[in-house]
């Protein structure tokens, strides 16, 4: 067997092991509010997102990646090919390594930025400082701020205007049902924005900013309507469960989205290297871009999927009942909020995290019932590990790269 052909292989395995670790840390992204508001159970969750992560990685997935992943390493760094292989390599070990280390821990981290941080130890390994593009990664750095702000805010905000229009008034199911419109039409809009803008195939269409936010009001607008029409019929069995019962349902379509572009967007973080490793292997050489086989996105989406059924509920716990309490109008709060920061955060230029933004839609839904019923503890522990993501992957795809260099 050709030292090709070995880390073909080697990347197939590291590729599936990656996207493995990306389902077990990531189901609590789409999941975890719903869940800890009994909005659906641990195993309708899980049947639900594998199922979702699959087709969004496969059919809406990236057909073409980045060589150089989020531009984190400057493109002399990566001159020799075969130096640039066996860098994918280190990065994918490393960033997985350090997600299974967090996911053993049951503490959500982001495996972007675990990716981000590999090819950081690669690119220093390599050339030095100078490999590194440093306004990139001080943008990452900055999302650890950003996002977990904009989602509390946002959350903290969307979960008051439920209080105050429903919650606190008298008949609170009868508000909820006429409310019920407008805020399906506010999760439909994010929805379709968020696909056209923040998913590999809605990126495609290149549909204009006003046409997008035209269609985007047109379908919130139809299916708010609809909406109100199926939970009148659907909800009055369940009326005694009061205004959380009509918001349970609209939860149960917002967790859906997210696992749908989850799958889209995060199995590029497994498959992109090994796209790069595949492409060298058959054609000797890497192009700027590196086209990816439709079979390769399944590939990953199994992967993803076996990674939601084996261990997605240590993170879940985690997040969708350590924090704080949740309730159906809380997760829906927290889902809006989590998807709205990244889709605006995206459209500004800022690096995000939808790890980060589910946590702090979370924390800001927990502190409209005080300090005290957000589990800071709890908090703090995510937080370090958030830090150390970059630093830790970045040191072990250094001495990844070292001990591949010996055998290749």
């Amino acid at each position: 067997m050709s030292s090709e052909t070995l880390i073909l292989v080697l990347g197939y395995a590291i590729g599936l092991y990656m996207a493995w670790n990306i389902g077990a840390n990531d189901l609590a992204n789409s999941m975890a509010s719903a869940v800890g508001a009994k909005a659906i159970t641990v195993r309708q969750a899980v049947v639900i997102a594998a199922t979702l992560n699959v087709v969004g990685a496969t059919f809406i997935g990236s057909h073409v990646t980045d060589t150089i992943r989020h531009g984190i390493v400057a493109p002399g760094a990566m001159a020799d090919p075969r130096e640039a292989i066996l860098g994918a390599l280190s990065a994918l070990l490393s960033a997985a390594l350090w997600v299974s280390f967090a996911t053993w821990r049951s503490l959500p981290v982001s495996t972007t930025h675990s990716i981000v941080g590999a090819m950081v130890g690669f690119g220093l390994i390599t050339s030095g400082l100078k490999a590194i593009q440093w306004k990139v990664l001080l943008g990452v750095v900055a999302s650890w701020v950003i996002s977990p702000l904009f989602a509390m805010v946002i959350g903290l905000a969307v979960f008051k205007l439920i209080v105050w229009l429903i919650m606190s008034r008298s008949e609170p199911y009868r508000r909820a049902l006429r409310y019920s419109p407008i805020f399906i039409g506010l999760a439909v809009f994010i929805v379709v924005m968020s696909f056209l803008y923040k998913t590999p195939l809605g990126k495609a269409f290149q549909v204009a900013t006003p046409v997008a936010a035209g269609l985007s009001i047109l379908a919130a607008a139809a299916i708010g309507y609809a909406g109100k029409q199926l939970l009148v019929r659907t909800v009055r069995r369940h009326a005694e469960e009061g205004a959380e019962g009509v918001f349970r349902f609209i939860q149960v379509g917002t967790c859906c989205y997210v696992a749908l572009a989850q799958g889209a967007n995060d199995v590029a973080n497994a498959i992109g290297p090994l796209a790069v490793i595949y492409f060298f292997v058959h054609f000797g050489e890497i192009g700027s871009k590196v086209p990816v086989p439709i079979f390769l996105l399944l590939f990953g989406g199994v992967g993803i999927a076996a990674g939601i059924a084996m261990a997605g509920s240590r993170v879940m716990e985690t997040m969708g009942e350590r924090i704080t309490t949740l309730t159906n109008t809380r997760g829906f709060a927290v889902e809006f909020a989590a998807a709205t920061t990244v889709l605006i955060a995206s459209k500004l230029g800022l690096p995000v995290s939808t790890t980060h933004s589910a946590v702090g839609g979370i924390i800001g839904v927990g502190l409209a019932g005080g300090i005290d019923a957000v589990n800071l503890r709890v908090v703090f522990q995510i937080i370090l590990y958030w830090v150390l993501t970059v630093p830790a992957a970045a040191l072990t795809s250094m001495g990844v790269f070292s001990v591949l260099k010996l055998f290749f």
